[in-house]
């Protein structure tokens, strides 16, 4: 049976732990120091309008929500690579579908130990689960042959029917199989699926974040033109974009989580079909010559 990745998962978890706020302080930098630079506003004021044409100033004004969208663009870009090879480690050193093949036709021939070999090829987490399987696949093999060669013992005769007594039946071995299969994916899968929730939580709050800015720009921007008494159709203007700056951000941080997080499960469900294909063909193998 394989052992736990407890390695590997804690090393995620304290990516997560130490990365998160490593980048709310370098988004907070790049927003007071980069965007607010006096260098992006009229007469080198921070207070004045941007200068026209100059983003920075105008996503500098988009208010204090900017640096936490920021993160949060830059957060699932940081795990989404993460992930990326993450999965990539997982699939191993070369195609799935060709690694499965070779499964198949090495059962087929009934050469096992070609088929282990394949998996120390292969590595990965389908490799580890595979090879975890085959290895429990063998033992009940030499089991098996162990007890044919041993001298039959008669324990009882019922209606003409002699009962041969089994340590372990066919049945028995194949459940072992079947859970030996279960229990090797249940400690390599849940690595994979480390840190995609955050990027699933990411792609609904850097949205509703968004909106959040936008609205306190807006309020902030009619207030201002309240205040004034004559309209100011420049300033309103003006006003109402940068408050926009939040929810192009949020909109922005928000695809891109929701098109990772789609494109990591759908790997991941691969790689999980890609075990089950490969269990149920060892799973059948041992059913035909067993």
């Amino acid at each position: 049976m394989s052992k736990p990745t407890s390695g590997p998962s804690q090393a995620s978890s304290m990516f997560a732990l130490i990365t998160i706020p490593v980048i709310i302080v370098i988004c907070v930098l790049l927003y007071i120091f980069v965007l607010g630079n006096p260098s992006n506003f009229q007469e080198n004021n921070p207070d004045n309008h941007p200068i026209p044409g100059n983003y920075l100033g105008i996503v500098y004004k988009g208010g204090v929500v900017v640096p936490i969208l920021m993160a949060f663009f830059l957060m699932v870009i940081v795990f989404s690579i993460e992930r990326f090879l993450t999965i990539t480690r997982a699939k191993g050193a070369g195609s799935i579908a060709t690694f499965v093949r070779k499964i198949k036709s090495n059962l087929e021939a009934d050469n096992v130990s070609a088929a282990i070999a394949e998996c120390d090829k292969q590595k990965g987490s389908v490799g580890n689960v595979i090879r975890a399987v085959l290895l429990k696949y063998q033992d009940n093999s030499n089991a098996v042959k162990k007890e044919r060669n041993k001298p039959v013992e008669v324990v009882g005769n019922t209606g003409g029917n002699i009962v041969i007594a089994d340590v372990q039946d066919k049945e028995q071995r194949m459940a072992s199989i079947q859970k030996e299969l279960e229990d090797s994916t249940s400690l390599e899968l849940p690595m994979l699926e480390k840190n995609l929730t955050i990027i699933a939580t990411l792609a609904s709050v850097a949205t509703l974040t968004g909106l959040l800015g936008t609205v306190i720009g807006m309020i902030k921007a009619f207030a201002a033109l309240a205040t004034a008494g004559a309209p100011d159709s420049s300033a309103l203007a003006n006003g109402i974009s940068e408050a926009l700056i939040n929810t192009a951000l949020g909109i922005g941080a928000s695809a891109f989580a929701i098109i990772f997080y789609n494109y990591f499960t759908s790997e991941i469900d691969n790689l999980t079909y890609s075990i089950d294909e490969a269990g149920y063909s060892i799973l059948q193998s041992y059913s035909v010559k067993h």
